[in-house]
């Protein structure tokens, strides 16, 4: 019997290019619920994928915007990190963003929620997986434990 077109091994899902915002401001870390895939229901830093003729600095501020109703400036690049599963594959750029005026937070989009964590509180968090010792290697937060 002669293979079927498209029979063979699952197709892995082609890499997506995405932004992370890393926010502090008065020693508090801005985090989102994810309410979408991956790492659903744990708390991450805002962000999600770049968009056709978008700049990385577009996009993370955007991605702030739209999940918290924060407004920013991207700065340096924090550092980045690759999530894969059976279902995604993303490369994840996360950056320092400089907050322009702190305001009422409005988890939207993706986010199911959105809160201020003492920096001291963030490992004590139900975080997606990686990120405290993500925050931890880059001296956003001091201990994972």
């Amino acid at each position: 019997m002669s293979p079927v077109p498209g029979d063979g091994p699952p197709r892995r899902p082609r890499p997506s290019v995405a932004v992370g915002a890393v926010v502090v401001d008065n020693d508090d870390l801005l985090l989102v619920r994810r309410a979408q895939p991956p790492a659903a229901g744990t708390w991450s830093v805002p962000g999600g994928r770049v968009e056709a003729g978008e700049t990385l600095a577009e996009a993370v501020v955007r991605e702030l915007e739209e999940e918290t109703g924060q407004e920013g400036a991207c700065g340096e690049l924090v550092g980045w990190t690759e999530l894969l599963d059976e279902d995604h594959h993303a490369v994840v750029l996360d950056f320092r963003v400089h907050l322009l005026e702190r305001r009422p937070l409005r988890a939207g989009d993706d986010a199911a929620d959105a809160r201020w964590v003492p920096l001291g509180d963030v490992a004590e968090m139900h975080l997606a997986p990686g990120l405290a010792e993500f925050l931890h290697d880059h001296d956003v937060i001091a201990t994972i434990t």
